[in-house]
């Protein structure tokens, strides 16, 4: 089954009602009624209606930087310090943040069963915040912060407080917040920030606990994902452009298992030729039909 649902026209608010009289709605119900378990894969796509800009998409466009690399990061003092000013700043976005209709569907449905599990390419932890135990995050967590020289892991909110410490003031900046929790800002208001160490060990590097641009995902990570994906009847991807190989991999093990996928997105993706089921819908309204369609 090949079913395309008609994107917004050009200019109309992207929000409007779903319900389960409409074709799209109508259709994913149909899709995944009666059928075995579901693994989701959900991508930036789905927190754009809690406020936080996704990569590639309507939001997405706003974007006027690149996101930092791990060679870079890793490789130049002065690329550290830019992305902790940025991020220090970008990262309350994320940290406010709460659920929306989305998550909260995305739970209802694993809490009934249909959903087996959930990956998502996110590293805001929403799924989390929503309820969603067992959550995979792919990319990691904003949250959690690692040292890189002896791995000793700590919770953001604290370095929050020791950044604030070292940098009086520097959070009354304006700036706009990126999907990753990077915010836009000057380089002359980068170049004065203070970094700081490690407290474990006093000297190690922090960078946050997510899989930078360049950076592999860990490997056993990856193989839980595939074994869930394996398990499951179908591939449900959620606001996602699939645009990195880090999620369109999934999408590809599912077809070449014979294993449905079904794609939920504002825009096209690439892994649009591979899906049974394609809707251009939003995902907030859209899932909650879902639910209420399939008793969750």
């Amino acid at each position: 089954m090949d079913i395309r649902a008609a994107a917004e026209p050009a200019g109309q608010a992207p929000h409007r009602t779903a319900d389960l009289h409409e074709p799209g709605a109508a259709a994913l119900v149909r899709f995944l009624a009666g059928r075995g378990p579901v693994a989701v894969l959900s991508g930036a796509g789905l927190s754009t209606e809690s406020g936080i800009p996704d990569y590639r998409g309507v939001t997405g466009s706003r974007r006027r930087s690149s996101p930092m690399t791990f060679q870079e990061f890793t490789g130049d003092e002065a690329n550290r310090r830019r992305y902790w000013a940025r991020s220090h700043l970008g990262w309350q976005a994320v940290a406010q943040a709460r659920p929306n209709a989305g998550h909260l569907a995305v739970d209802r449905l694993v809490r009934s069963g249909l959903v087996s599990g959930v990956i998502t390419q996110n590293v805001d932890g929403l799924h989390a915040a929503a309820g969603t135990g067992g959550t995979v995050d792919l990319h990691g967590r904003l949250d959690r912060v690692v040292c890189l020289g002896c791995g000793d892991r700590s919770a953001r909110t604290r370095l929050d407080d020791r950044l604030d410490q070292a940098n009086p003031g520097f959070r009354d900046l304006a700036a706009t917040a990126n999907a990753d929790g990077d915010a836009e800002l000057p380089a002359d208001r980068t170049a004065q920030f203070r970094t700081v160490a490690c407290e474990a060990c006093g000297s190690g590097t922090l960078k946050p606990d997510v899989v930078f641009f360049g950076e592999n995902v860990p490997a056993e990570r990856v193989h839980r994902c595939y074994d869930l994906v394996d398990a499951s009847f179908a591939l449900l991807v959620l606001g996602s452009s699939l645009t990195v190989m880090s999620g369109l991999r999934f999408v590809r093990r599912a077809a070449r298992h014979g294993i449905a996928v079904a794609i939920v997105n504002q825009g096209s993706t690439r892994g649009d030729s591979l899906a049974a089921l394609r809707l251009d819908l939003p995902l907030g309204p859209t899932l909650t039909a879902l639910a209420d369609g399939l008793g969750a």
